[in-house]
C-alpha cells in the first residue's frame, strides 16, 4: 500500500534543482511566449489591418515623437489626412494602436465605454498610485455607483449655491491688493504679472472650499503641501522629460509604475494631507446629518453633499478610501484644468484685444456680477469666448482605452485597408488599443472647417458658425474636451461656471497684453497636464503686462 504525502517547499525545491533551474525558466519563458505569439495571431485574424505612420524607431515606434511633440493633436490630423479617418499607429515594444478621427465611430466608441473599452493597464495603475480607487481608476459597476454618488452633488442647484465661491476666490486675488498695488507702483500705469501662478492660486482656493469645505489660504499666502506638489510636478521639466520615458516604457510594463521615485514620494505626501482634510470633513458632514442646521451654515461642498446623501440611499455609500480618492480627482480635475484654461484665455485675450474689448463691453453693459442662472443663458458672448479656449485648448489632449471584447466599429467614411481595399467598418479584437485625439478633433480643419485653428469666438454665436461635421461630433458643444458617453466629465458644469465667473472679474477691472507684444511665442510644457508657457521662460511662466480698466 502506498502512501501518498502532500508536496513540501523542500520537496518542491528538489524536484526543480533535479530538473535544472535553468530548464524551468526556459519553459517559463517558452510557455510565456507562445502565449503572446498565440495572441498576437487572433489579434491581427480578428482585427482589420490599417495602413499608418511608419516606424520612426525600433523600441518606441511613434509614440516617443507623439510625447515629445507640442502640438501631437496636429500629428495625428496630419495622419488622418494622409491614411484616412481610421488608420494604426506602431507603439512601444511592437504594440499597435487603432486611433480614431471619425465622428461616427467616436460616437459608437463613447458609447460603450467603461464596458467595452476600459482603461488600460498603465492608466489603471497611474490612477491608483496617484489618486487613489475613485471615479477615474473606476469601471463597470464601480464605476456607476461611484458616479451615481457625486452626481447630486453636480446638480444644478448645488452649483448655484457654489458660484458665490467662485467670484469670493476672483474678488480675493483682486482686494488683497496685490495686482493694485503693483499697478499703482508703477509710473507706467501698468505691471507685468506671471498671470499662470495667480490662476493656480484662484482654481485651489475654490477647489479646496467648493470640492470639500477646506481652505488651502493660497491667495493669503499661505504655502499649501498640495500646491507644493502641484508646482513640483509642473516647474521640473527635466524630470518631466525623464518621467516621459519611463511612461513609455510603462504602457508595455505597468509594474514600472510601482518603483520608488521622488515623484511617487511626492504623491504619497498629497495622499497623507488629503487624508487628514477628510477626516474633518467626514466628521463635519456626518454630523449634520443628525443635526437640524441652517441654510447658512450647512455643508454645501461637493464631496459634503456627496456624504451626506448616503443616508437616502444605501448604495451610495462611499467608503474612506474612496471618499479620499474623490477627493484627490477633485483636486486634479478642479485645479489643474481650470488654472490651464484661465491661463489660455488670457494669453488669447492678450493676443486678440478686439475680442478682449467686446467681452469687456458685453460685461460692463450687463452691470453686476452674473448669477449662475445669468451666466448660462444673458452673457452669449462670455460663453462663445469660453468654449473656443474649451475647443483650442482641451487639458487633456488625448485618451487611450483597452477593448474588453471584439467589436466593429462602424465609420461615416470608408477608408483603405493595408491590403488596399475599402472598408466602411473597423472590425476590433479584444485587447486592441484605441487612441482618441480630442485636440485633432476639436482643432481638425476637415470637421471644423479652414478656419479650425484660429480663436473666433464669433463661430458660436451663428446658426452656420459650426459646419455639419462638427455637429456630428456628440460631445458637449460638439467638442471632445469633456469626452462623452457614460464617462463624460461629471463636473463640466461646475469648471465651465468657475471658468465664466472668474474671467469675468478679471476682464471686467483689467486690460491684458503680452508683455512682449501680440506675437510672443508660447510653447506647451509638460506638468502633471500640458501647460501653457512663454517661450524663454523658466518653469510655467507666463508674464502679462496688467493695468486697471478704468
Amino acid at each position: 500500500m502506498s502512501i501518498l504525502s502532500e508536496s513540501s517547499p523542500l520537496s518542491l525545491w528538489t524536484t526543480v534543482r533535479s530538473v535544472g533551474v535553468l530548464n524551468v525558466a526556459c519553459s517559463f519563458v517558452a510557455l510565456w511566449a507562445l502565449v503572446k505569439v498565440l495572441r498576437a495571431l487572433r489579434w491581427r485574424l480578428k482585427t482589420t489591418q490599417l495602413r499608418g505612420p511608419p516606424r520612426t524607431s525600433f523600441i518606441y515606434g511613434v509614440s516617443h515623437d507623439v510625447a515629445s511633440s507640442k502640438d501631437s493633436g496636429g500629428m495625428y490630423e496630419r495622419w488622418a489626412m494622409e491614411y484616412g479617418v481610421a488608420y494604426m499607429i506602431p507603439s512601444v515594444l511592437g504594440q499597435t494602436r487603432i486611433v480614431l478621427s471619425d465622428p461616427r465611430a467616436i460616437a459608437h466608441f463613447y458609447a460603450r465605454e467603461t464596458w467595452t473599452y476600459v482603461q488600460t493597464p498603465l492608466s489603471l495603475a497611474l490612477l491608483e498610485t496617484s489618486i487613489g480607487r475613485g471615479l477615474l481608476w473606476s469601471q463597470g459597476e464601480a464605476h456607476r455607483r461611484q458616479r451615481k454618488a457625486l452626481t447630486p452633488a453636480f446638480s444644478n442647484a448645488a452649483i448655484r449655491k457654489l458660484t458665490s465661491v467662485f467670484y469670493d476666490s476672483a474678488y480675493k486675488a483682486r482686494a488683497k491688493g496685490a495686482w493694485d498695488a503693483a499697478i499703482e507702483s508703477s509710473k507706467e500705469g501698468d505691471t507685468v504679472i506671471e498671470v499662470q501662478n495667480w490662476m493656480n492660486h484662484i482654481s485651489l482656493d475654490t477647489i479646496g472650499i467648493a470640492g470639500f469645505s477646506h481652505d488651502f489660504g493660497s491667495l493669503d499666502g499661505k504655502r499649501a503641501s498640495v500646491t507644493e506638489v502641484f508646482d513640483t510636478f509642473g516647474n521640473n521639466q527635466k524630470a518631466s522629460a525623464g518621467n516621459k520615458v519611463v511612461i513609455l516604457f510603462a504602457s508595455a510594463f505597468p509594474i514600472i509604475t510601482k518603483i520608488p521615485n521622488k515623484r511617487r514620494n511626492l504623491v504619497k505626501k498629497l495622499g497623507v494631507v488629503m487624508e487628514e482634510i477628510s477626516n474633518d470633513l467626514l466628521i463635519r458632514s456626518r454630523r449634520e446629518k443628525d443635526v437640524n442646521m441652517s441654510e447658512k451654515d450647512e455643508e454645501k461642498s461637493i464631496i459634503g453633499l456627496s456624504i451626506k446623501s448616503e443616508g437616502q440611499d444605501g448604495e451610495l455609500h462611499m467608503s474612506k478610501e474612496e471618499v479620499v480618492a474623490q477627493m484627490k480627482v477633485l483636486l486634479l480635475a478642479g485645479y489643474e484644468t481650470t488654472s490651464i484654461s484661465l491661463t489660455w484665455a488670457l494669453i488669447e485675450l492678450s493676443r486678440h484685444p478686439d475680442v478682449q474689448t467686446s467681452l469687456r463691453e458685453e460685461l460692463l453693459a450687463f452691470g453686476s456680477d452674473p448669477t449662475y442662472d445669468q451666466l448660462k443663458a444673458n452673457l452669449p458672448y462670455l460663453d462663445a469666448v469660453v468654449h473656443e479656449i474649451l475647443r483650442l485648448h482641451p487639458p487633456v489632449g488625448e485618451f487611450t482605452r483597452l477593448a474588453a471584447a471584439d467589436d466593429v466599429i462602424p465609420l461615416s467614411e470608408p477608408v483603405r485597408t493595408e491590403s488596399g481595399e475599402m472598408t466602411d467598418s473597423v472590425s476590433i479584437a479584444k485587447g486592441t488599443l484605441i487612441t482618441i485625439s480630442g485636440a485633432a478633433i476639436n482643432r481638425s480643419s476637415a470637421i471644423w472647417g479652414p478656419d479650425a485653428k484660429e480663436f473666433k469666438p464669433d463661430r458660436w454665436l451663428t446658426e452656420d458658425g459650426i459646419g455639419g461635421k462638427a455637429k456630428g461630433v456628440q460631445g458637449h458643444r460638439h467638442l471632445l474636451t469633456f469626452v462623452d458617453g457614460p464617462r463624460t466629465c461629471l463636473g463640466k458644469d461646475f469648471a465651465i461656471t468657475e471658468f465664466k465667473t472668474v474671467l469675468s472679474v478679471l476682464v471686467k477691472n483689467f486690460v491684458f497684453e503680452m508683455r512682449d507684444g501680440p506675437d510672443t511665442p508660447v510653447e506647451v510644457v509638460r506638468g502633471i497636464l500640458p501647460r501653457p508657457r512663454v517661450v524663454g521662460e523658466d518653469g510655467i511662466g507666463v508674464p502679462l503686462k496688467v493695468c486697471r480698466y478704468e
